[in-house]
């Protein structure tokens, strides 16, 4: 059996040109609150449009009952901010997916490392420190922390962190350590998947003074006495090792329950096999359930 060119073809996610839409023909999802607008990313996109101007276009669907009406899908920050500056239109990307979560999923964020290569290349390139802060809405030492953001980061480390958003300070705690620890510390972040300050300090407290560059030590943390950082420090070497652990089966044991959950969810699918349970094994039933529901909400 063989297919044929159009069974081939994938349809296009977005439409192939840019269009120029007035806003009153963009109906946003959602109104932009005052909270909103005094959040540091709002003053971020806002100073990076009056720098250098919209980047990154805003993206809308067309109504499919109106086909010059559109819902915006993503950008609501930045049409609100150009709608703040005057303006009254925005080149936009024409989706044809009308579902703002189905876009929103597939968006990877850009990462700290990511805007960290993106400084160094725009420092290469001749943009001046000041313009480059003007436009993150940052002050110039800031800049100059996230410049040097992988300075005294081992490679292997920084491999593993180069998708994450992990705080600036993150990074400066990871420095206090020695490359080992770090690339320890960057498979517990990954593993546990968090990559919060306070979980970057309670590494930092569980590391021994060993694993720790010269100028962090000797280690003291403020309301912890020594003998409950060696315990954390034991606790947290327990912890790597269950980790390590779990990783080595993780992949079998998920697809074992994934099928499980599977075939009980279309157990319960049968009638049959519902009213069985009812009468002979009532406590079964509860929990098969209980599994099934736990298999609709994780699908």
């Amino acid at each position: 059996m063989t297919t044929t060119d159009e069974e081939k073809t994938v349809a296009a996610a977005f439409e192939k040109e840019l269009l120029t839409i007035p806003f009153d023909k963009i109906a946003p999802l959602y109104l932009v609150t005052p909270q909103k607008r005094a959040s540091i990313k709002f003053k971020q996109i806002a100073a990076s449009i009056h720098e250098i101007g919209l980047v990154e276009p805003i993206v809308v669907a067309r109504d499919p009952h109106n086909p010059d009406q559109f819902t915006l899908l993503d950008g609501h920050l930045r049409h609100e901010v150009l709608k703040d500056q005057g303006n009254t239109d925005a080149r936009c990307l024409v989706s044809t997916d009308d579902e703002a979560f189905t876009y929103n999923k597939r968006i990877n964020r850009l990462a700290t490392i990511q805007e960290h290569k993106m400084i160094l290349r725009a420092l290469s390139l001749g943009v001046p420190e000041a313009r480059l802060a003007s436009a993150l809405n940052i002050n110039i030492r800031t800049l100059k922390q996230k410049r040097q953001l992988l300075d005294g980061i081992c490679d292997e480390a920084a491999e593993l962190l180069k998708d994450k958003q992990v705080a600036l300070t993150g990074f400066q705690i990871l420095k206090k350590m020695k490359p080992l620890r770090q690339i320890e510390a960057a498979q517990l972040m990954v593993a546990m998947n968090k990559y919060t300050i306070n979980y970057a300090r309670s590494l930092l407290a569980a590391t021994p003074e060993s694993l720790l560059v010269s100028a962090a030590t000797p280690k003291q943390i403020r309301g912890i006495s020594r003998e409950q950082l060696d315990l954390m420090e034991r606790e947290s070497a327990n912890l790597e090792r269950e980790v390590r652990l779990v990783e080595d089966s993780y992949g079998v044991d998920h697809l074992d329950l994934v099928l499980a959950r599977g075939y009980i969810t279309k157990l319960m699918g049968s009638d049959r096999v519902t009213r069985y349970l009812s009468v002979h094994h009532d406590a079964f039933l509860s929990a098969f359930e209980r599994i099934s529901e736990i298999e609709a909400f994780a699908s």
